[in-house]
């Protein structure tokens, strides 16, 4: 460690990105990507932007992009049934998250979300100083609803934040849950973080018009296979919507560049694609379960493009590693009360296929 660095810089514990191989053509099965390609007019549109003219190829790369992302705010408008003063944008959800905790979750009372979920949410707290409190997930991984409503005999909150489907169990909350959750806790933010909700869930962006606390968090990595131009954005009361863009413009004008832009708008113009290849991971992820069922593994219920999986008789650390020597990775956390499952992201047939293959000679 640096005698030049901050003091906040010693007392960080950064949050760990899935491995990123670098061996040649692994089957990676690790980071939730989509096993499929953005859509056709998204590659169509980059390559129109970086076209130009006939005359100077890439002309618009050399001018700032929109700082105010305005004509992608306003395809989100229309698709989400919102106004675009609802809408925020930035570079990847994680960025979205981390100006939502400095600009809506950083108050004296600590927030709450659950002991085992993304766990980035802890790191944004250290990094901005936040308390926080987790409220433990039920003995079948499920989000304990009755905690948080509970939890309001303890004192009021700073807010409360959690994904749905939850990371990295996959588990789903129903919608008419969320909505006693907002109903209880009027006082503070409500941030669902809608990561993976197109593979299943049902999500809690119509509950806006009636709930000026509550913000939803998407992004365009995953249903919309563009986890390589980092577009996230924020859904909510327009007043909500104002102070993320007022820690954005205090630290990064510039956050989606030209091309994010026009690819995202693309994405969502695409309507069929977008259908398509949500239906075929969902189809994969019934097919995945049935195989790792077949070989003697607990899935739990996911409605996330992943599954989290565990084997009785078998450790998951090292059947992740003895995957790993196959050239397939998967996601193991070590950390309390899921240290003997497997996190596997959802691929096409043909690769969840290998997987098994691979497991069924792993058991052997």
């Amino acid at each position: 460690m640096s005698r030049y660095w901050s003091t906040l810089v010693h007392q960080l514990q950064p949050y760990v990105p899935g491995e990123q191989p670098a061996q040649a053509n692994p089957l990676k099965l690790n980071t939730n990507e989509n096993p499929y390609g953005p859509s056709p007019r998204v590659v169509a549109a980059i390559q129109a932007e970086l076209a130009g003219n006939d005359t100077t190829p890439g002309e618009s790369l050399r001018r700032y992009p929109d700082p105010t992302a305005r004509q992608l705010r306003a395809t989100l408008a229309q698709y989400y049934n919102l106004t675009p003063e609802q809408i925020f944008v930035g570079n990847g959800s994680d960025e979205v998250l981390a100006l939502v905790f400095a600009g809506l979750l950083k108050h004296e009372q600590p927030i709450l979300f659950p002991d085992i979920s993304y766990s980035f949410y802890p790191t944004y707290c250290r990094l901005f100083e936040i308390n926080y409190r987790t409220i433990a997930l039920d003995t079948d991984f499920s989000i304990d609803l009755q905690g948080y409503l509970e939890s309001q005999d303890a004192g009021p909150n700073g807010g409360i934040i959690f994904p749905n489907p939850n990371a990295p169990t996959g588990c789903l909350l129903a919608l008419a849950a969320i909505e006693r959750l907002l109903d209880a806790n009027r006082d503070s933010v409500v941030v669902v973080d809608e990561a993976y909700i197109d593979f299943g869930g049902e999500s809690a962006v119509p509950l806006i018009h009636r709930y000026p606390n509550l913000l939803v968090v998407q992004t365009l990595s995953k249903a919309r296979s563009l986890a390589g131009m980092r577009v996230g954005l924020a859904l909510g009361n327009s007043d909500l919507i104002a102070a993320l863009t007022r820690v954005k413009d205090s630290f990064n004008s510039y956050p989606l560049d030209r091309l994010a832009q026009v690819a995202a708008i693309a994405a969502y113009e695409d309507q069929n694609w977008f259908e398509t290849t949500r239906q075929a991971v969902i189809a994969s992820r019934v097919r995945l379960n049935r195989g790792l069922e077949a070989l003697g593994f607990q899935v739990l219920p996911s409605a996330a493009n992943f599954v989290f999986a565990s084997h009785s008789r078998h450790d998951a650390g090292t059947l992740c590693q003895s995957l790993r020597e196959l050239g397939i990775f998967v996601r193991h956390f070590n950390a309390p009360r899921i240290d003997q499952f497997l996190r596997i992201s959802i691929g096409t047939d043909a690769e969840c296929d290998i997987l098994l293959e691979a497991l069924g000679k792993v058991l052997d």
